[in-house]
């Protein structure tokens, strides 16, 4: 079995509009996304999507224009506008936007509502968006709500989001939802993140680099901080990695499918950008391994247990001749089988065998890709079954009760007609290659 496993290469931070940019470089359908978007029924905003370049890395820059009607400007998004900021927690509308030159947050003018999560939760609920998609966004909201809230003291349902309740940032979380929907990946990873550093003018001050928000979201996260003298990593940035990321750290092993960057809007030293790369990671099959040892049961009743175990889910059943205390020959009983049915198993084993205990362990098992195909041989059509490893055939077999039954038939020798067998497979499938 293959995993694919989507990877966010963090090292210049991680916004909300460098995500959604970074996963349509991947190779999503740009149409087909901005359909999905449609369906927040959220008559607010307009998409641009193009093609950019950050110190010789081209990738996909993302931006949200906002549709006003007493303000005909564009609404940027995160890692966009050099010198305007506004930290993501609860303040009312009348307050302006700080100007300095340090930070990489989302540039908002005078707004006409704040939203809380309440209001959020609503916009998405009477979307037509994926279950998926609800979910997800509805997740990444409440960990930025719980953050907030915890920074001010204050119910999560008492905060407001002037700035996650931007339209801006909702199209940013709920866009990366669509994205993530779109690839059909089995997991998502992650680097540490790069925070950058500094200070930000607020509402209520003068804060230090990661701004609050950020940094009790990223709680239990791998961070640094390096390079840029700036804000990197952003409050929704940072809520979105943590809330789809499985696990933190360096590239896995995998074998590489796809790979897309992410433009910020800054050109700083080193390239802004975020990287997303996409690959297949070839895992192994998990089973159980039941065993138990046992010294003083008739070896009949082993024709009569082992295909009961194997007609109640049992993936295989042997036995090993061992030696117990006080020198007494005995076997151990092995029998495989999936994890869900290690009870069903179990019951057998003790109600048919004397058995007082049995031992149990994880296993892990490689598989060949098997295939079973018939051939034409002189006695008649014989089934005979394939083994692949990487795309190449390596092992061929004929089924042997069909054989059996062909020699007891016709009287030939079994091993004749197992040997033709091998031979016609072996001219018909080097002629299909």
């Amino acid at each position: 079995m293959e995993k694919r496993i989507l990877y966010f290469d963090c090292f210049s931070g991680i916004s909300g509009d460098m995500t959604i940019g970074a996963l349509i470089d991947l190779g999503i359908d740009q149409n087909e996304f901005i359909g999905r978007m449609e369906k927040l029924k959220l008559d607010e905003f307009s998409l641009e999507i193009k093609k950019g370049n950050k110190k010789g890395i081209t990738g996909t820059d993302f931006t949200v224009h906002l549709k006003s009607s007493e303000h005909k400007h564009e609404i940027q998004t995160e890692h966009e506008h050099p010198h305007d900021y506004e930290h993501e927690h609860e303040h009312s509308h009348e307050h302006e936007p700080v100007h300095i030159h340090e930070t990489e947050e989302h540039h908002h003018h005078k707004h006409e509502h704040a939203r809380n999560l309440k209001d959020i939760h609503q916009i998405i609920n009477q979307s037509d968006l994926s279950e998926f998609v609800k979910s997800t966004s509805k997740k990444i909201f409440r960990i930025v709500a719980e953050a907030e809230s915890k920074i001010h003291g204050k119910p999560i349902d008492e905060v407001h989001f002037h700035e996650i309740g931007a339209v801006d940032s909702i199209v940013d979380i709920i866009g990366t939802a669509i994205c993530i929907e779109m690839l059909h990946v089995d997991e998502i990873q992650s680097s540490a993140l790069n925070l950058g550093s500094g200070f930000v003018h607020c509402e209520h001050g003068i804060f230090p680099v990661p701004a609050p928000a950020t940094l009790e979201i990223l709680n239990n996260v791998p961070v640094y901080s390096r390079n840029a003298q700036k804000e990197l990593t952003t409050p929704t940035g940072a809520a979105i990695i943590k809330a789809l990321s499985s696990e933190f750290g360096t590239l896995p092993e995998f074998t590489i499918e796809k790979i897309g960057y992410g433009l910020g809007k800054r050109d700083l030293e080193t390239p802004n950008v975020l990287r997303a790369i996409i690959g297949k990671k070839k895992e192994l099959q998990s089973f159980m391994m039941l065993e138990t040892n046992i010294d003083n049961m008739n070896p009949e009743i082993y024709s009569y247990l082992f295909p009961k175990l194997l007609d109640n889910n049992a993936l295989d059943v042997f036995v090993t001749p061992i030696t117990m205390k006080k020198n007494r020959p005995a076997n151990k009983l092995s029998v495989l089988c999936k994890e869900e049915n290690v009870g069903q198993i179990e019951e057998i084993i003790f109600t048919e065998t004397p058995t007082l205990g049995i031992r149990k362990y994880k296993v892990e098992r490689e598989e060949l890709e098997r295939k079973s195909e018939k051939v034409k041989t002189s006695f008649g059509e014989i089934s005979v079954k394939q083994a692949y490893r990487n795309g190449e055939l390596i092992k061929l077999a004929p089924e042997y009760e069909e054989c059996r039954q062909i020699a007891e038939k016709t009287g030939s020798p079994l091993i004749n007609i197992y040997n033709e067998a091998i031979s016609e497979a072996k001219r018909k499938f080097s002629a299909n290659k």
